[in-house]
């Protein structure tokens, strides 16, 4: 049994290989760098001619069309921002729906928890600007709703902590550090942005980083005034809770 999970894991990571060459030539662009794969093997992604940056995912049909689908190309609106964009859109039905997402390529790479810890001020104010821009920013989309938050905390802490959340905002939704760029200034990884309680971008980054307590310690005086706060406080609850499962 153990045998044939493995072969049957071999087989949809080169299928997956297969839908990123599907993509590339029906954009008829040259693949330029090795394919990553994505959480659980559902997305892979490659640099291309441009350069730009081609990220195909794959999904059964009864999740196609929910804000994980649809979330990076929705994140387009944040034009200011440091960020990939989404320019053109390419889907096609193979056993499962196919979504393939040619956006700008970030320059730089993932940012390390070695490589934060050089990062100079203006790095970390670009960090700061970024959050504050897409908490100010209104939408429909949810990340988070309140069901979810009660059910988190009451599930770890019990009755000891009020889950109503009283002030919600716009959240990126996975603020880790592999999702920011260094040494220019990026924000990746836009599928899961919506609203959340306040202070959950700053709390989950925080939580990224306690294995490294000089780390923490910059992002706490980077967000001091969201992670001090009531709801900042409700927040880093929440996301220790999520972390725990």
């Amino acid at each position: 049994m153990q045998e044939q999970l493995v072969q049957a894991g071999i087989r949809f990571r080169q299928w997956m290989h297969e839908n990123l060459a599907h993509a590339a030539r029906h954009f008829r662009l040259a693949v330029t760098g090795p394919p990553k794969l994505g959480w659980m093997d559902r997305s892979i992604g490659a640099p291309v001619e441009g350069p730009l940056w081609l990220r195909v995912v794959s999904e059964e049909r009864q999740w196609v069309g929910d804000t994980l689908w649809t979330g990076n190309l929705a994140a387009n609106v944040f034009a200011t921002l440091r960020k990939p964009r989404v320019l053109d859109i390419y889907e096609w039905e193979d056993w499962r729906q196919q979504r393939a997402e040619l956006m700008t390529l970030m320059p730089g790479s993932p940012c390390s928890v070695t490589e934060a810890l050089r990062m100079p001020d203006e790095w970390w104010i670009d960090l700061r600007r970024t959050t504050d821009v897409i908490a100010a920013t209104p939408t429909d989309r949810v990340n988070t709703d309140q069901g979810e938050v009660s059910g988190r905390i009451q599930h770890h802490y019990g009755n000891s902590v009020n889950p109503t959340v009283h002030q919600w905002e716009t959240a990126h939704g996975k603020l880790h550090w592999a999702n920011l760029m260094a040494p220019d200034f990026g924000l990746l990884d836009w599928q899961q942005w919506g609203r959340a309680p306040a202070g959950t971008d700053a709390a989950t980054l925080l939580c990224d980083s306690l294995v490294v307590p000089e780390l923490a310690e910059r992002v706490r005086d980077v967000f001091a005034d969201v992670l001090d706060s009531d709801a900042g406080q409700l927040a880093q609850l929440h996301v220790a809770a999520r972390a725990r499962r």
